[in-house]
């Protein structure tokens, strides 16, 4: 039972961050109401993915860097959900 809602917590954190991934390749007016959703993803994932991106700096190429942490994160996610679905 605890273990079920453990993971539909992961996955709608999961759901959380993709949305919020997508959201940021687009650019936002800061007064729009879009503004707040992104603002308000950003604090339900930053906590995480901040000390990630702590170890592990944006990759390099070119003139951009490519933030690695969400795929990190996602990854990490996943192993979890697999050890408590098949326990």
């Amino acid at each position: 039972m605890i273990v079920r809602i453990v993971v539909d917590i992961i996955q709608a954190y999961i759901v959380l961050l993709f949305v919020r991934l997508i959201l940021s390749w687009f650019p936002v007016d800061p007064w729009s109401s879009w503004a707040r959703v992104i603002g308000a993803l950003a604090r339900i994932t930053d906590p995480v993915l901040t000390p990630i991106r702590r170890i592990l700096p944006p990759l390099r190429v070119g003139g951009m860097g490519i933030d690695l942490s969400p795929i990190v994160l996602f990854l990490a996610l996943e192993v979890v959900l697999n050890i408590l679905q098949f326990h």
